[in-house]
């Protein structure tokens, strides 16, 4: 078998506290933050001189995790349109399962997301929707109907 398990989805953010705030509150768990200090990682990600800190988030059955990076140096280049159309090319939303997608939605708006469309029922099988969070971060929610 050539893949065991996907350790984690890394998202490069320029106000890493708000954006931890946001996935401690979809109700992720922070493992760590702080600088990067590994200068093999210039090795991996193709870029000399980096300064970046980060912080690693897991939600709390541990299966899957999120890796946030604030880069120093050099510094984060902005994608444009700023808040992109689920049409755009590219990595467009995480997803996440939840017990109850009305309240996870609630505490994410009260938290300064935003509902990108609105909450809809796929047959009886889901209730979906998408929110953007801190900067322009969409992930989308699953509550699975019984």
């Amino acid at each position: 078998m050539a893949i065991h398990r996907m350790d984690n989805v890394l998202i490069v953010v320029d106000d890493l506290d708000a954006v931890i705030s946001f996935f401690v509150e979809l109700g992720m768990e922070l493992e760590g933050k702080g600088p990067l200090e590994w200068r093999g990682a210039e090795r991996v990600i193709g870029l000399d001189d980096v300064r970046q800190d980060v912080a690693m988030l897991r939600i709390p059955d541990g299966q899957g995790r999120v890796e946030l990076a604030k880069f120093h140096q050099p510094k984060a280049i902005s994608p444009d349109p700023k808040d992109a159309p689920a049409n755009t090319l590219g990595i467009r939303r995480i997803m996440f399962a939840v017990d109850d997608i009305d309240d996870v939605v609630a505490r994410l708006l009260a938290h300064g997301a935003e509902l990108v469309g609105e909450i809809v029922r796929y047959e009886d099988i889901y209730r979906l929707c998408y929110v953007r969070g801190p900067e322009g971060i969409v992930v989308g929610l699953a509550e699975e109907l019984a």
